[in-house]
Order: structure tokens, then sequence, then C-alpha cells
């Protein structure tokens, strides 16, 4: 099997980390399924966000580097996360953005779907839209968000290209995309039979600048692959397309391989397993600083340079 299963996570790169907890647990009621550090960087958060499960293709996850710069906006990086809710679920969300003071726009219909765009505190791009399919999701009990209104997963992302030409040839030709139509200059590209958590929307704009990662950017996509045998065939057919994707690093949770898509935006494999739970129990997960095992003789100097999280003030930004 050569082709992908959607997506598995987004990352993305934020300022604060007590804001981002605020925001992505408090006021989108997500659950924090893993506190951990960036591996590259340990001096570095990385949080995860998912359902109560932490399921791939529900996790969105923060590297929050807080003296980075703001992004530049431009072609080359994707440019919004869409995550999936139940129909006739936004009037619930815009009363709810308006109480937290979140930034949206007007309800807007993409592809047939009912679409809130709204952006964090540090400008990130997203949008909740309505799905009617059924997806695998558990709800997280805890949560200030009532069950039949949580996030249910990642719906899709959107990328800008200076040239379509090449970024839909790989997406097609090597992804195993199809290509599902356009609409108002963007162009849908689906996958593992489309639907929710299965496609990315991809804009030409030849005129526009190079963007650059900063706070507010999203950082990589990350693609499903069942396990270590998919990924490496995938792997192989990435590598003769020519786009020079690294080795299989194990990231403890799951293992992964990047690499650039010819447009500039950094994608990512990522096995299904072995999940979040493999290190905690499920009843406990994100409450405590985790750590790979290699990183874990370094715990001492690894916390005393981490800004203390405070989980008991989730969701009471405005309260």
């Amino acid at each position: 099997m050569t082709t992908i299963n959607g997506l598995h996570h987004v990352t993305c790169i934020a300022s604060d980390p007590q804001k981002n907890l605020d925001f992505y647990a408090g006021v989108l009621g997500m659950r924090l399924v893993k506190k951990s550090v960036n591996q590259d960087d340990p001096k570095t958060y990385h949080l995860f966000y998912a359902d109560a499960e932490g399921r791939p293709g529900t996790d969105l996850t923060f590297f929050p580097w807080q003296h980075m710069q703001s992004a530049r906006k431009g072609v080359g990086l994707a440019t919004e996360v869409q995550l999936a809710v139940a129909p006739e679920t936004l009037f619930f969300w815009q009363k709810r953005f308006e109480r937290y003071g979140v930034k949206t726009n007007d309800i807007e219909t993409r592809f047939g779907e009912k679409v809130l765009p709204f952006w964090d505190d540090d400008g990130l791009e997203l949008a909740l839209v309505e799905i009617s399919s059924q997806r695998e999701f558990t709800p997280w009990e805890k949560s200030d968000v009532p069950e039949d209104k949580q996030m249910i997963g990642l719906h899709g992302s959107r990328m800008w290209q200076r040239t379509l030409e090449q970024s839909a040839n790989f997406l097609t030709d090597t992804m195993g995309f199809s290509y599902a139509g356009h609409e108002k200059g963007w162009h849908r590209y689906t996958v593992n039979g489309g639907g929710s958590g299965n496609f990315v929307d991809v804009q030409e704009l030849p005129n526009l600048g190079r963007g650059q990662w900063g706070t507010g950017s999203i950082h990589h996509l990350a693609w499903r692959v069942n396990d270590t045998e998919h990924e490496l065939q995938v792997r192989e057919k990435i590598a003769r397309a020519g786009r020079r994707p690294t080795e299989q690093i194990d990231r403890f949770w799951f293992k992964s391989v990047y690499f650039m898509e010819p447009g500039g935006v950094l994608f990512e494999l990522a096995t299904d397993g072995p999940g979040f739970a493999v290190d905690e129990e499920r009843s406990k997960l994100g409450e405590t600083l985790v750590l790979p095992p290699w990183l874990e003789p370094h715990r001492k100097e690894i916390e005393a340079g981490l800004p203390t999280l405070r989980n008991e003030e989730v969701g009471m930004r405005n309260g």
C-alpha cells in the first residue's frame, strides 16, 4: 500500500504556552492528551490536543516558541486548520466565541459545508466545519464544552502555493490524492475516499511573496500511515519522486518521516501507533510532563527550563 490514510495531526507554532493551553483546552474544550517537549528542542513544550482517546486524526499540536517573531503569510505554507463539528453546532460556537472575545468571520459555505472561520490568540487561522458523516470520536467527559458540540477531529487544511501544478502533481502522482474540484480559487485534493479528515485545499497565488514560519503559523501537516511497513513503502515512493525524505524517526508515540512537498510545505508521515496511552493511563493523559525514554535522564534540567503550566486555570481567562 503506497497511499496515505488522511490527516494524522497538524502541528503549529504558538507563543505563550499558558495562553495556548487556555485557548485549546479551555475555550475549544479539547483534551490535552500529551504534555511533552519538542524532541529536537527540549527547552520548548510540545502540547498535544485531541479527543479523549488521543486518536490519530483528531490531534492538533503546538510548539510554543515564546521568543519567535510572528509568522509572515505567503506562499509555501499551510494556512488554515479546519476542525470538524456536528451539524447545527456553529450557532453554539458563535455565542461561545463571542463570550470569550475570539475573533471570527461570518459563517460561510465551502464545498457544500457550513464553515465558521476564527483565529486563536496568535493569529492562527482556524475554521469549524459542520459534517454530516460519522467519524470515530470519543468525547472528553471533563470538557467545559457539551459532548455533542465538541471537536470531532481534524477536518482538513489549506495551502498557498506560487504555482499549483508541481504540488498538485505530487499529491496525485506520489501521495495518492485525487482531484475533487475547485471553488473560489481553491482546488481540493482528497485521499482515502475523501470526506472529513481526508483532504487538502490548495490556492495558487503567483504574485505573493514567500511565507515564513512564526507564531500563528502551521509548522507541518502529518499524514496517517498504518505502521512501519506502510510508512517505509510510502517513503520509498516519495524518495523516488526526488523529495529527499528523512529516515524513519522514532517519536515514541508514533514513528515519523519528514519531507518538503514541491511548493515548500513541510509534510510528515506518522504511524497510527503505538499511541499516547503507551506511557500513561488513559485517565491521566496530559496531566504531567512526559518525556521519551532517551530524554528521561535529562528531566531535571528540562523541567527547570520550562515555564509552569497551570491546568487548573484552563477556561478561566474571562471568568
